[in-house]
């Protein structure tokens, strides 16, 4: 990657070349305090950098230290930098707004036409739920960030870095590596009775790649998915830029309805179905067993895989033990999917999924075409954080701070709200809740009224595939603080009043 002393040096020579003729009439430093300023306005030179120092500069450009001072207190004197003792020179923020290029007419017929799957993930993304907010009041799929053990997390890393070798900076395997699939393997046996060996597991940055390589793998255009209505909208977004042919099939007290599904004939294009059973998006239903075992039998008569994707399960199943589909599944066709994002943090992009014996060669080719593996700093510190016991200890920290903060929010929306939104009751434990709105109110136009004042929700209409849509609010209480809870839910109760 180019170095800021490398573009300055390239950008000074092109444009001391290309303006030849101008350049006689200009003395150097103001060449110089031209270009430097021209990169900040246009952000090539982005707010908090710190410019070369002069004698460095000099150096590289072959001019004298006078010149790149004289241009460098010209800067400071328009105001585009700041002089901070042991800092040298940075760039300010610009309080003015940036001039922007013209904008340049594009010819697209010029360009090679863009590909069928290329169109189709352009044509789908506006079923994507934002992750752009900066605001965690009220966002779904956030654990409480603020408890997280960061001095932990840090001292492990710093550890790691500490004792490296270089011969551990090469590349890494690409389905992760062996110590912590062997320790997600035992963790899997203990807190969900799933036997896998741990080649079966596979290392990824969530649940959403996880999907991709499995569409990807498995799904040619046109070939069925079954999901549950509603579903994720992220989740259909997936499978609908892959080309698939979407069957959305009701769920019920149960979970998804199997006699539903279709059969035979019917059912020879399906290949995936896509299920959330220990707790299902959004509405909270835990599949019921026999359930469960409808779906591990119609999966067999119809040739099909099953992706189950426990994605909280160490919040759902924390108090009492229920059956995954994959322990109950003894053909082999089911996909076990995990994720430490919706458990740790987001950011730190980790989770796992378990596959049947005859996706892995497929899958680990895709994986070493594609994004070739999780950096392995990431998974030795997730490593460690398990064997050490952090990783149970906040669980328990997380589901004891979930439960008082949704106590709270309970108690304070139908303080706020009075009936005007219906919360539902959380079946089984989960990390967001879901508040249905009366007939004729739209939830788009409400998730973007509360968005203008900072509050971020999702549309539960967004959720649904087929066109008869409910409209609710699903909303992430457990990442906001206590006081926090109290002020936003008593704003939007005002913001929705005036609606």
């Amino acid at each position: 990657m180019e170095s800021l002393l490398e573009r300055l040096e390239r950008n000074f020579r092109e444009k001391s070349r290309r303006h030849a003729s101008l350049n006689k009439n200009t003395k150097l430093y103001q060449r110089l305090h031209n270009l430097l300023k021209d990169g900040i306005i246009n952000n090539e030179i982005p707010a908090g950098s710190t410019l070369p120092a002069s004698r460095v500069l000099a150096d590289r450009l072959a001019i004298s230290r006078s010149t790149v001072v004289k241009a460098y207190e010209l800067l400071r004197l328009e105001g585009y930098t700041e002089s901070k003792a042991g800092s040298g020179n940075q760039v300010k923020l610009l309080q003015e707004p940036r001039s922007l290029p013209e904008k340049v007419e594009i010819d697209v017929q010029a360009y090679p036409e863009i590909s069928r799957m290329g169109q189709s993930f352009q044509k789908n993304v506006g079923l994507i739920n934002s992750t752009d907010d900066k605001s965690l009041a009220f966002r779904p799929g956030l654990p409480p960030l603020d408890i997280f053990p960061v001095t932990q997390w840090k001292n492990l890393s710093n550890l790691y870095w500490r004792h490296i070798k270089s011969s551990a900076l090469s590349y890494s395997p690409s389905s992760g590596i062996d110590q912590l699939k062997s320790n997600i393997a035992s963790y899997l046996n203990l807190s969900r009775r799933i036997k896998c060996e741990p080649h079966q597991i596979i290392i990824v940055s969530g649940s959403l790649q996880s999907l991709y390589l499995l569409g990807s793998t498995l799904l040619n255009p046109g070939d069925g998915v079954v999901m549950e209505e509603p579903t994720f909208p992220n989740v259909h977004s997936i499978f609908k830029g892959l080309g698939a042919d979407i069957h959305a099939v009701p769920i019920d007290d149960g979970g998804i309805q199997v006699k539903a599904m279709p059969e035979g004939s019917e059912a020879a294009t399906i290949k995936l179905v896509h299920s959330t059973p220990s707790c299902h998006y959004p509405i909270g239903t835990p599949m019921s067993l026999d359930r469960k075992q409808d779906l591990v039998a119609w999966a067999r008569r119809n040739k099909a895989i099953i992706i189950e994707n426990d994605y909280e399960h160490e919040v759902h199943n924390y108090r009492e033990y229920r059956s995954s589909i994959y322990s109950l599944d003894t053909d082999q066709r089911t996909v076990y999917l995990g994720t430490f994002n919706r458990l740790l943090h987001p950011s730190i992009r980790i989770g796992y999924m378990v596959l049947p014996e005859y996706l892995l060669p497929p899958v680990e080719a895709l994986l070493k075409h594609s994004h070739r593996f999780v950096p392995p700093s990431i998974q030795v510190v997730l490593n460690q954080f398990i064997e050490k016991h952090y990783l149970h200890n906040h669980i328990h920290s997380l589901m004891q701070v979930a439960d008082e903060r949704l106590a709270l929010f309970t108690e304070q929306f139908e303080s706020h709200f009075k009936g005007k939104l219906r919360q539902l009751a959380n079946p089984v434990p989960s990390l967001h809740t879901l508040a249905l709105l009366p007939n004729g109110v739209k939830d788009t136009e409400v998730v973007a009224h509360f968005a203008q004042h900072n509050i971020v929700t999702h549309a539960y209409s967004k959720c649904f595939v087929n066109k008869e849509k409910q409209n609710g609010l699903i909303l992430g209480y457990s990442s906001v603080r206590k006081p926090i809870i109290r002020r936003k839910l008593s704003q939007m109760g005002a913001l929705y009043a005036k609606l």
